[in-house]
């Protein structure tokens, strides 16, 4: 007697498993990385990315890509994963940390398709990747005294701003951000730097302000008799309307005669004019609200030597406040010295064809603005996201002072002792090892290629190198030749290589464990409500 079939799923699903749906999110994750391969590198190449709404993005930055790709295959959205994690983490290395990832599963392929079971696989790579980073740990060089520190952020920033397209200036703007980034607090927060884009002129004329610098906000009339230049400034923070309201609709009054009507009126103003003489009498002589400042209230100061300026950002006030001291005030009722803040001097300055209010000389300076200057919007756009990959380094290199050589250096140092550690494993778990090793290749394999040199002769002369003890032999991509990393100051921090080891690893695993993949059936109408009439 036949069984009737059972029928688990819904008419439509997807269900792919066994050996051939490992292979098949190999092959899938190492698309991905073959979109982000060309940009690594000081010579790598960049990407023009249209969105669906028609905006274009060009950048060389591997997280900015994957993020812009619209990747719909279920396993390859893990590469996307842990590139957004060594952004957020780290924020450089996100294009390594992908082909480092690819090339592991590439050379694990051979050993699915023969039959050897993922465990095994993801066990070894485990124990190699422990191994790894323990023999990191005794390679990286730490910094130590106040200049050398100095000197180190500035080499890792350059080092980061060698493969953008920055990279003609990279003197210029590591200087910079290690300069933004020592304003800073001990806890370093990144909100805490503004970056301002300002189209126009080039990428010399970027600057850095200690203090905090804003496009000058929405103003009335009376905005341009108000003093534009102030030393020993107070300013007041405010969140406090200051002007008046319309009255609200459909509300009733009833009035008996004029002398009442007028008593209301005047009542109103008063309010307001009672509100702007507190805010005088506090001494300030800059005020600043996050709410509408009106007509009448921007006369008034200005007509008292007074600049005020409404409709602020938060985050500009927030940096103003970490930069001058002093508090955002909700009332006007009580306005104390200690609740002020203070700077050196306030002017206005026209910067390209916009007007900017710049904040120097401030009593707490824990905060700073950069201005970057360019031609094209895409390219001050790319800027900014470069900028930001360095001075996540910088901040993350002085708090984690310990260094690597990079261009390749550290990557063919570490397979070199993978494999020496292989050798004294018995057993099949040597070939995977061996495999490991491999696939820290890439990473120089691909600064050859992107740069145009001879990838095999190039790596063979880097093994020999390595294989007499230069641990810090690697690829010299301006003088296209092999040297000594460290010496040339291509440094980068050992934190970057630590991060894109583990996550490139954790991914390779999390990819070898699927072996089946389910895709529910989408309903044409994108779902419905529960528990609707007629269903």
């Amino acid at each position: 007697m036949m069984r009737p079939p059972i029928i688990l799923l819904k008419d439509g699903t997807e269900n792919k498993q066994g050996k051939g749906q490992i292979i098949s999110n190999i092959n899938a994750c190492m698309v991905v990385a073959d979109s982000v391969r060309t940009t690594l590198g000081p010579r790598g190449l960049d990407k023009l990315i249209v969105d669906s709404k028609g905006a274009t993005t060009i950048s060389n930055d591997g997280a900015t890509i994957l993020r812009l790709l619209d990747i719909v295959f279920p396993a390859a959205s893990t590469m996307v994963d842990i590139a957004r994690s060594q952004d957020a983490e780290v924020g450089d290395g996100t294009t390594s940390v992908v082909i480092l990832a690819a090339e592991i599963l590439k050379q694990m392929k051979p050993f699915i398709e023969d039959g050897v079971h993922p465990q095994l696989l993801i066990r070894a790579i485990g124990k190699a990747c422990d191994m790894t980073l323990k023999e990191l740990a005794n390679l990286e060089i730490k910094i130590n005294g106040e200049t050398e520190l100095r000197d180190m952020l500035v080499k890792c920033a350059a080092t980061t701003l060698s493969s953008k397209l920055v990279s003609q200036e990279r003197m210029f703007f590591a200087n910079m951000i290690v300069d933004a980034v020592n304003t800073l607090d001990a806890h370093l927060p990144l909100n805490m730097i503004g970056i301002k884009k300002v189209n126009g002129g080039n990428l010399n004329e970027s600057r850095l302000i200690k203090g905090v610098a804003f496009q000058k906000a929405f103003s009335y009339a009376g905005f341009e008799m108000q003093p534009k230049k102030y030393s020993g400034v107070k300013v007041a923070l405010l969140n406090v309307e200051l002007e008046l309201k319309a009255e609200k609709e459909n509300a009733e009054m009833r009035l008996t005669n004029v002398s009442d009507f007028q008593a209301v009126v005047d009542a109103e103003w008063n309010i307001l004019y009672d509100k702007l003489q507190k805010i005088h009498d506090s001494g300030a002589n800059v005020v600043l609200s996050k709410l509408p400042i009106g007509d009448v209230a921007t006369q008034w100061f200005a007509d008292r030597d007074m600049f005020c300026a409404g409709r602020i950002p938060q985050d500009d006030l927030d940096r103003l406040m970490a930069a001058c001291g002093g508090s955002v005030l909700t009332t006007v009722s009580q306005i104390e010295d200690a609740l002020l803040g203070k700077c050196g001097k306030f002017y206005e300055q026209q910067v390209g064809s916009e007007r900017y209010n710049f904040f120097e000389e401030c009593s707490k300076a824990q905060a700073c603005t950069l201005l970057l200057r360019g031609g094209a919007e895409q390219f001050i756009a790319e800027t900014e996201r470069s900028l930001h990959d360095a001075i996540m380094i910088v901040r993350r290199a002085k708090k984690n002072d310990s260094i690597v050589a990079g261009g390749g250096a550290i990557e063919m140092e570490l397979s070199r002792l993978i494999r020496d550690h292989a050798k004294q494993i018995e057993g099949k778990d040597q070939a995977f090892w061996m495999a490991y090793a491999q696939a820290f290749e890439m990473i120089p394999r691909q600064l050859c290629q992107n740069a145009g040199l001879d990838a095999l002769d190039v790596l063979n002369k880097l093994r020999h190198r390595h294989a007499q003890g230069e641990k810090w032999a690697g690829i010299d991509i301006h003088r296209e030749a092999v040297g000594d990393n460290l010496a040339a100051c291509v440094w980068e921090p050992s934190l970057v290589k630590r991060n894109a080891i583990t996550a490139a690893t954790e991914a390779a695993c999390l990819v070898l464990s699927i072996d089946q993949t389910v895709k529910n059936v989408r309903t044409p109408s994108g779902g419905t409500m529960p528990g609707l009439p007629g269903q």
